[in-house]
């Protein structure tokens, strides 16, 4: 019999998985209001972040897909770095500079995201996922922090390419 964890935990794995779609499909297709894939390579360009056009894709594919294997459970520990990369570029390239508070621009809602698929990635996909319907498990704790340090030297070089705060436009990564 399931416990009360295991379904809290599916819970906050669809949800966060979904919003990452979501942001990802607005990056990608331009769906819910989003600029799709050439309007996002504009605001990297425009945070200085070069090739623009790559990094766009990199970061829409990662929300995108990485929020389907998070929402599923598919590939977790692979599928959560997507994600938790794409919020690292937000928060150093966009939201630090204005400090905590989501209100202001912060990075405080980023931090949020970015902190639930780091956890998910530690902990496991859970009970109710693909990953255990299938009898995945992929090398742990290898795979994750092989797929960490490599997302994390994306970020860094991704996050040192953006411009000063005085050259970057609004937005959202």
């Amino acid at each position: 019999m399931p416990g009360i964890s295991d379904i809290g935990f599916l819970i906050l794995r669809i949800v966060t998985g979904l919003v990452f779609v979501a942001h990802g499909s607005q990056k990608l297709f331009g769906w819910f209001g989003g600029h799709g894939l050439s309007g996002h390579a504009g605001f990297m360009r425009s945070l200085g972040i070069r090739p623009a056009l790559l990094f766009a894709l990199i970061n829409a594919l990662g929300e995108f897909l990485g929020g389907l294997g998070l929402a599923a459970g598919l590939l977790t520990p692979v599928a959560v770095v997507g994600p938790l990369g794409s919020m690292g570029v937000a928060i150093f390239s966009v939201h630090w500079r204005k400090g905590f508070w989501n209100h202001s621009g912060g990075f405080e809602y980023p931090l949020v995201l970015a902190t639930i698929a780091f956890v998910v990635g530690l902990a496991g996909p859970g009970r109710f996922s693909l990953d255990a319907v299938l009898r995945l498990r992929l090398p742990e704790p290898w795979t994750y922090i092989a797929a960490l340090a490599a997302t994390a030297v994306t970020v860094a070089y991704a996050s040192s390419r953006s411009a000063p705060a005085s050259a970057a436009g609004g937005g959202a990564v």
